[in-house]
């Protein structure tokens, strides 16, 4: 009993003498998840202030590279900027396609932005403040573009990105200001719009294209009528007008909803588009 109580003391004096280790600091019990920022722009095209968001790829802080950049309509928080951006992050990890800067621009009245004037009475009628999106596509073309350059570490390449409406304003822009973007990407475009006018269009605006590096990728869900109508139309134009320097792709996935392609189709899109550079084999 003696013997214990001698070790007792023995090893509390040893303790007591010992340096005693550093207690970690405790880390707080919730911090906020950061995965981009966002800017906000006097835009003198829409007469208001706007915002565009923007994830960068992790690899773009370890070093001095220039990265494409994917412009995603509809690009608010509350919009398609989340998933788009987690598509190219996934990429990250993968190493499925190029690292790219995804920058969502957010549209506020998407009805009036992402159309053009149309002369059918019913869309007129249905959507009252249709018909501003050459306003918006200067304020893409003009400033946010060129505001991205100013800000971030941009290699000229671009892509556009759109689904439904947003489709639609990407199938203009390519037929009708195809020098604005290098790529395009539009996924069940609303081709419907204005009788179908744009689609009709096609062929005289593929004819008088000029010769273009770039990418158009077109995808579909099980939609019917016109929507289905003026994408086919435009595969038609496509086939018998090639554009010099032109690759397109077409994607027809009656599988799929409208509300369920585009995350699927972003994803096989942005795979092509942005597709890695073949390596050479050596022998």
């Amino acid at each position: 009993m003696r013997f214990l109580a001698c070790c007792i003391m023995l090893l509390a004096a040893a303790c007591a003498s010992s340096p005693q280790a550093e207690v970690p600091a405790t880390a707080p019990a919730v911090e906020p998840i950061v995965i981009g920022e966002s800017r906000h722009i006097q835009s003198a095209a829409l007469g208001d202030t706007r915002t565009y968001n923007v994830w960068l790829p992790p690899s773009y802080a370890e070093g001095d590279a220039k990265y494409p950049v994917l412009y995603v309509l509809d690009g608010g928080l509350q919009q398609d900027f989340h998933h788009i951006s987690g598509l190219a992050q996934l990429s990250t990890i993968t190493g499925m396609f190029r690292d790219v800067i995804v920058v969502g621009v957010e549209t506020v009245d998407r009805r009036a932005e992402l159309t053009s004037p149309s002369a059918d009475p019913r869309d007129r009628e249905d959507f009252p403040t249709h018909g501003n999106a050459a306003g918006f596509r200067a304020f893409l073309t003009d400033e946010v573009m060129p505001d991205v350059a100013a800000h971030y570490r941009v290699s000229g390449e671009s892509a556009l990105m759109g689904e439904s409406f947003a489709g639609l304003f990407v199938m203009e822009t390519f037929l009708t200001a195809p020098e604005s973007i290098n790529s395009y990407i539009a996924i069940s475009p609303s081709l419907w719009w204005d009788n179908a006018a744009l689609a009709k269009g096609a062929g005289e605006y593929l004819r008088k294209m000029p010769e273009k590096e770039g990418k158009l990728y077109l995808a579909i869900a099980n939609e019917g009528g016109l929507m289905r109508e003026g994408v086919l139309d435009v595969v038609t134009a496509l086939k018998k007008q090639k554009v010099p320097g032109l690759a397109w792709s077409f994607s027809d996935r009656p599988d799929l909803e409208h509300s369920s392609i585009y995350h699927r189709e972003a994803l096989d899109a942005m795979l092509w588009v942005f597709a890695k550079p073949e390596e050479k084999k050596t022998h």
